[in-house]
C-alpha cells in the first residue's frame, strides 16, 4: 500500500548537477510560477513602448472650438449665393425679332426671381454665349418659371446653334429708357421682383458616448513586477492603475474618433432594448463633407499640378477661404511633396520654389513642405496620425480609403436662431450639453465599494465616463476629402 500524500520524489544522480529531477522548478502547475527555470533573471520593469504615443485625438483641438449647448439638436442657417442664376434651363424660340421664350431650371425650389427689363447671359454646355434683355416673364415666384428674353445680336438661339437643354442664365444688370418710373405698366414701366433671401438651414444632433472599467477589490491591492507607464504619466506597480488610464485614454479618443465618422442613422424602425425610436446618430465629418462638401478622388502626384488647380477652380466657385488646412496620410502626404518637388527644378537650384521656401541646395534632407501658396490660397500640411494607424484608417485601400481632408481655417458667419443674431464661429466646432445643473462634455465618477467609492455594496471600483456631444461642420462647401480609388 503506498503512502499518500506524496510530498516530492528526489532521484539521486551521479553526476553533481542541477536536474528537474532533484531541485525545485518554477515552471510546473504546482510551482505556479512564470520562469522557465529556478534562478531569478534580469526583469525588465518598464514596458517597450513598441508603438510609440497611441493616442489618436487632437485633430479637433487643431481647427475647431468647444461650446455647450442645452438642446436635443442645434440648428444652424447658411447664406446662400447673393447673385440670380438658374441651371438646368430650356428654351424655344418665339418667333418675333429672335425672342426666346426660357424654362428656369433649379428644381421645384428654384423660384422666379427675374424682372421684365433684366439684362441676362444665356450660356451652352459647349460654351456658346448670347446676351440679351427680358421682355416678358411668367410664373413669378413660383418654380419652373418662364422669361423671354430678346437676344442683343440679330440672330436667335436656334440659329447660333444652341442645344435645346442644359442651358445656364444669370442675371447681369438691367436697362431701362430715359425717363422711366417702375410702376404696374409694361415695358420700362414695369413692377419689379423683389427678391427676399433664403436661409439654408441644416442641423445635427448629440450623440451619448459611454464607457466603464471595473475591478474588484482584491486585484485593486495587488502589486505586479511590471511597472506602469501610459501616455498621460500614470505610473506605479498597480496593474490596475494602467487598465483605467487606457481606458480614460480610449474613451477620449473616441470622443474625436466618433465625431469625425460619424453617420446619421437612416433605420427609423425601433430596436429592441432601445426605446421606442432607433438611436437618431449623428453626421460627422466625413459625411457632412461627402453629403455638402467636394470629393477628390484619387489624387497623385503623377499629375502634378493640373489635378490641384482643379481643386482651387471648384474652391473659386465656393468661398474662397484664403487659408486651408491640409490633415493628410502618408502617401498623400508623398503625393504632395512630390508634387511640389516637380517645380523646384529637380532639386538642381533652377526651380522657382527655392525662394519660397527659403530652401535651398544644400538642404538634401530637407524632402518635405509644410506649407505652400498657390494662386490666392495659402496651405499648410500637416500628417493627420488617426489616417496612419493600423488600428483605424491606416493601411486601408480602395474606394474606402479616407486620404486626407482640406479643412478651411479661420471662421464663418451664421445666423443664431437663440441669439437672433449673426454669429461668427469656427468653421469646425464640437457643441456637447451643459447647463447650470450637469456639465456633460466628459463626464467621469466612481461606483462600488473599493478605491474610496463607497456607493454600493460591490467588492469593485466601477470607473464610469460620459460624454453628450457633436460636430458642426459649417459651411462645408469649402471642405475637401480625399478619397481612394
Amino acid at each position: 500500500m503506498a503512502l499518500t500524500p506524496t510530498f516530492g520524489s528526489i532521484i539521486p544522480s551521479q553526476s553533481q548537477q542541477v536536474l528537474n529531477t532533484n531541485y525545485l522548478t518554477f515552471n510546473d502547475a504546482a510551482g505556479g510560477g512564470t520562469f522557465a527555470q529556478q534562478y531569478l533573471p534580469e526583469i525588465y520593469e518598464q514596458e517597450v513602448e513598441r508603438y510609440g504615443n497611441r493616442t489618436l485625438s487632437g485633430f479637433l483641438r487643431m481647427v475647431g472650438a468647444e461650446l455647450p449647448m442645452t438642446s436635443d439638436q442645434v440648428i444652424w442657417s447658411e447664406q446662400n449665393r447673393l447673385h440670380i442664376s438658374y441651371n438646368s434651363c430650356t428654351f424655344v424660340d418665339a418667333g418675333a425679332n429672335n425672342a426666346s421664350t426660357i424654362t428656369l431650371g433649379g428644381g421645384a425650389t428654384a423660384l422666379n426671381v427675374i424682372s421684365i427689363n433684366d439684362t441676362v447671359v444665356v450660356l451652352d454646355p459647349a460654351g456658346l454665349e448670347s446676351k440679351g434683355i427680358v421682355t416678358a416673364v411668367s410664373g413669378t415666384g413660383a418654380a419652373a418659371g418662364t422669361i423671354t428674353v430678346q437676344p442683343f445680336g440679330n440672330t436667335s438661339l436656334t440659329t447660333d446653334g444652341f442645344a435645346a437643354t442644359g442651358l445656364k442664365v444669370f442675371v447681369y444688370g438691367s436697362g431701362y429708357s430715359k425717363g422711366t418710373s417702375i410702376g404696374a405698366g409694361a415695358g420700362n414701366s414695369a413692377g419689379r421682383v423683389s427678391v427676399e433671401p433664403v436661409l439654408t438651414q441644416y442641423s445635427n444632433s448629440p450623440i451619448i458616448i459611454r464607457d466603464q472599467y471595473v475591478v474588484s477589490g482584491s486585484d485593486m491591492s495587488q502589486i505586479g513586477w511590471v511597472e506602469v507607464a501610459t501616455e498621460d504619466g500614470t505610473s506605479g506597480y498597480l496593474w490596475y492603475l494602467k487598465a483605467e488610464s487606457e481606458t480614460r485614454l480610449r474613451f477620449e479618443d473616441h470622443l474625436e474618433m466618433s465625431v469625425v465618422e460619424g453617420e446619421l442613422n437612416e433605420n427609423t424602425s425601433a430596436l429592441a432594448n432601445y426605446g421606442a425610436a432607433a438611436l437618431p446618430g449623428t453626421q460627422g465629418l466625413f459625411a457632412a463633407i461627402e453629403d455638402r462638401g467636394n470629393v477628390e478622388t484619387g489624387f497623385t502626384a503623377a499629375n502634378g499640378l493640373t489635378e490641384f488647380d482643379a481643386i482651387l477652380k471648384n474652391l473659386d466657385t465656393q468661398g474662397a477661404i484664403e487659408e486651408n488646412m491640409l490633415f493628410l496620410q502618408r502617401q498623400t502626404s508623398l503625393d504632395f511633396d512630390d508634387m511640389l518637388a516637380g517645380l523646384n527644378g529637380g532639386n538642381t537650384g533652377a526651380g522657382s520654389a527655392y525662394g519660397l521656401f527659403e530652401n535651398s541646395e544644400e538642404m538634401a534632407l530637407n524632402l518635405g513642405f509644410s506649407g505652400f501658396r498657390r494662386g490666392s490660397y495659402d496651405f499648410y500640411k500637416t500628417d493627420w496620425k488617426y489616417l496612419n494607424d493600423a488600428s483605424t484608417r491606416g493601411g486601408v485601400t480602395g474606394v474606402s480609403t479616407v486620404e486626407g481632408v482640406l479643412v478651411p481655417a479661420g471662421t464663418s458667419t451664421v445666423y443664431d436662431q437663440v441669439l437672433g443674431t449673426n454669429i461668427r464661429r469656427p468653421f469646425l466646432h464640437v457643441r456637447y450639453r451643459a447647463s447650470q445643473a450637469d456639465d456633460r462634455r466628459m463626464k467621469s465618477w466612481l461606483t462600488g465599494s473599493a478605491g474610496g467609492a463607497y456607493t454600493s455594496t460591490l467588492d469593485a471600483m466601477e470607473v464610469n465616463f460620459l460624454s453628450e456631444r457633436c460636430l458642426v461642420t459649417q459651411a462645408a462647401n469649402n471642405f475637401v476629402i480625399f478619397k481612394g480609388i
